[in-house]
């Protein structure tokens, strides 16, 4: 947006050019080059304004009118966000765990796709990643359609081109609030166990409509970290490998306890009442029946639910959100 408003350059020498179709193409091809090593692009440029000048227009972007043309380029720079520690590992772990990552950003398309090969995001492994800016996402799809049923969620417009997009979707840039709550409405839409990562208050309704939101705690505003159901205290992408890893432990954890809580009372009860029909007497008098609870549902459950978790979790995939935590049982008479 800078260039398109520039019409002179500071030169090496010292002296101010005017910008020709040439140099614009070396600035354009820096920018491109720059962008395809994952380094964000800022334009650095100023505008000698007179004494008797508008300075408070602004167009339907909020852009001031001066600012749009005569602009002076001091020079394009190139600044790099280094990847936190463990970052592209913790997203290898996620897709073996079957947890799709998406990067949702709002640098440009170049720049957001190389970071997303040097976060794993996109890999050899991903066949045809697709790569998309947020307006295109939203010009696709239709937009959002809001819903008059107070309770009811707000759906996505085209439904059949949205899963076409989302088939192999990897990375959305130069993204708006919008297109990201667009997004996470499709995915939910359509069975979708959704968690959204967010840090700024235009991340709020995203992070709402998400089944999981993970704000974050240092760099995260009042209003997000209000919004979302986890708050990540060192704000690192491995935090949710964890979340997570342990969520899959307390899940199996419930499972055995379950498990091993119906077999023993099912056949406490069993024994009890066909020995009564039968026999006539007892089995078990009721003080013996509640030393066997005591065990069972103290040591016994303590050690199922103290176990911790181990990576061999990260090896299978998700749980649908409509499975049984009590599996069903089918009865076949042969």
């Amino acid at each position: 947006m800078v260039l398109e408003n520039a019409t002179y350059f500071h030169s090496f020498d010292g002296q101010i050019y005017p910008i020709d179709e040439s140099m614009k193409k070396v600035m354009e091809r820096a920018i491109e080059e720059m962008a395809m090593k994952a380094l964000r692009t800022i334009c650095i440029a100023y505008k000698d304004i007179g004494e008797y000048e508008d300075i408070e227009s602004k167009d339907e972007r909020n852009v001031y009118e001066i600012e749009k043309s005569d602009l002076i380029i001091i020079g394009i720079f190139g600044i790099r966000d280094a990847l936190r520690k463990g970052v592209a590992e913790s997203v290898l772990n996620c897709q073996k765990a079957g947890i799709r990552v998406i990067m949702v950003t709002g640098d440009n398309k170049l720049t957001a796709e190389a970071i997303a090969k040097e976060c794993n995001i996109i890999h050899s492994g991903i066949a045809n990643p697709l790569v998309i800016e947020g307006p295109e996402f939203i010009r696709r799809v239709g937009g959002i359609v809001k819903s008059t049923v107070k309770g009811e969620p707000d759906k996505i417009a085209n439904m059949k081109e949205f899963d076409k997009i989302a088939e192999t979707l990897c990375v959305m840039a130069r993204s708006r609030p919008e297109d990201k709550y667009a997004l996470v409405c499709g995915f939910v839409n359509n069975g979708n166990v959704v968690a959204v990562t967010g840090d700024g208050t235009n991340d709020a309704p995203a992070l709402k409509r998400a089944d999981v939101g993970f704000a974050m705690g240092i760099a995260g505003t009042e209003v997000a970290r209000e919004a979302a159901d986890i708050i990540l205290l060192d704000d690192n992408f491995s935090s949710i490998v964890k979340a997570a890893l342990w969520g899959r432990n307390i899940y199996d954890s419930i499972k055995k306890f379950l498990q091993f809580q119906l077999t023993v009372n099912v056949v406490g009860v069993a024994c009890t009442i066909i020995t009564s029909a039968v026999v006539k007497q007892e089995m078990l008098i009721p003080v013996q029946m509640l030393w066997i609870n005591l065990i069972m549902d103290s040591l016994a459950s303590l050690a199922l639910a103290t176990e911790p978790p181990t990576p061999e979790l990260l090896n299978r995939p998700p749980h649908s959100r409509k499975d049984y935590i009590v599996s069903k049982v089918d009865f076949q008479i042969i």
